[in-house]
């Protein structure tokens, strides 16, 4: 789907999406609880939903209501399961060790960029703990073997992902464990929000440091829980307001573990350069790079980690900036965008919904169209953006 959007400032009421961050967590959460979970979720997107496909897949029973979902949890384990990851990382790198601590034979399918992004050193350290792990072909993965309880390392500084995934699974291993990691540890906020939802399910574990200490687990559903917004998806309406839009943005917690809530703190600096270390929030580099190259500009460090999003997301996002008549430059590890202020032009998503989200919000500041090729890249994570977008006075 191709749209082209014409130069117009935004206005009005939107409510923040529910978190696909924490609809994850709360969804495994509930997969292995003593009893059914209400999940107060009234917006879902293909990653949620491919996570809750796959949780049927081993043996739940999730079903979507007008409000969410209703999970009953697993009382009899699938031997065998085959695993629909669709293109969501998220899904893929937290069930492959759940999977392997379950001793679930499973294959897993994957599409989009989802079989380049690594799994590496998560797939080593998961064969010197008990499983085998093959690819049978480039976007399949086959899971064999039980994870052994001991003690894991890991490199922190690849995916905070590959934690979440260790932190469920040791929770699910027989015996005790412990989690060290090394490194320099990226996107921490994401550990915390994985931490705070085993808690929200009365799972508590002693840390130490960068070491956690596990043993097998009892989850105990509080019932009825409620997704928070989406800081995420709610930082391109807020990049709107700082282009001149008037938006209020409700359902967001100030007090929420989501790193992304960052927005607040980066956006009020972009009045003037600024350097932006995007360690803790890559999620947030495509709306502030927008946002940045219409005002003073800024340089983002710390930022390689993009290269494996959806798409290569710093090359994707100085394209996107340098072809709607602004300038950026992508270095070793992060960005360069000169404030330019932006004309119009064509914008190619690359299959990336964040890519097509920015662009979508340069829109309200060009002083041409803007057209955008592949703009259906949304419904990876918010369905209903370019509705949300018209109610609010985009124009289409």
């Amino acid at each position: 789907m191709d749209i082209t959007i014409q130069p117009q400032k935004l206005k009005g009421i939107i409510p923040a999406i529910p978190s696909k961050s924490q609809a994850h967590r709360l969804l495994l959460c509930a997969a292995f609880a003593d009893r059914p979970t209400t999940l107060l979720c009234p917006q879902t997107n293909r990653d949620i939903q491919a996570t809750a496909e796959c949780l049927n897949a081993l043996g739940a029973q999730i079903t979507r209501t007008d409000d969410g979902y209703l999970i009953m949890p697993i009382q009899t384990l699938s031997k065998h399961a085959t695993l629909n990851c669709c293109e969501s990382g998220s899904t893929l790198r937290f069930l492959l060790p759940i999977v392997g601590a379950l001793g679930v034979d499973a294959v897993f399918l994957m599409e989009g960029r989802l079989p380049q992004r690594p799994l590496s050193p998560l797939w080593e350290l998961m064969e010197r703990m008990g499983c085998s792990l093959t690819r049978p072909t480039e976007n399949t993965i086959a899971c064999h073997g039980k994870l052994q309880p001991g003690r894991y390392s890991i490199d922190g500084s690849v995916s905070s992902q590959f934690v979440t995934g260790l932190l469920f699974a040791l929770s699910l291993v027989n015996g005790s464990s412990q989690l060290h990691l090394t490194g320099k540890i990226e996107s921490l906020p994401y550990i915390e929000m994985t931490l705070s939802a085993l808690s929200q399910f009365g799972v508590e574990m002693e840390r130490q440091q960068e070491c956690y200490l596990l043993k097998q687990a009892h989850f105990s559903t509080p019932g009825t829980i409620h997704v928070e917004g989406d800081w995420s998806n709610g930082a391109f309406w807020l990049g709107a307001n700082a282009l001149g839009s008037e938006l209020l943005v409700t359902g967001l917690d100030d007090a929420s573990a989501q790193g992304d809530r960052a927005i607040t703190y980066w956006l009020p600096r972009l009045r003037e350069h600024c350097t932006i270390d995007a360690s803790n929030i890559p999620d947030l580099v495509p709306i502030l790079a927008v946002v940045a190259g219409a005002k003073q500009g800024a340089t983002f460090i710390n930022a390689q980690r993009l290269r494996i999003k959806e798409s290569d997301r710093l090359q994707t996002v100085a394209d996107l900036i340098n072809s709607i008549g602004g300038n950026a430059t992508v270095t070793e590890d992060g960005l360069i965008v000169q404030g330019t202020g932006y004309m119009g032009g064509t914008v190619n998503a690359s299959g990336d919904h964040r890519i097509a989200m920015a662009a979508a919000i340069a829109a309200t500041v060009c002083t041409q169209p803007l057209t955008i090729l592949g703009a259906q890249a949304v419904n990876k994570s918010y369905p209903a953006f370019w509705a949300d977008y018209v109610t609010l006075g985009g124009s289409l």
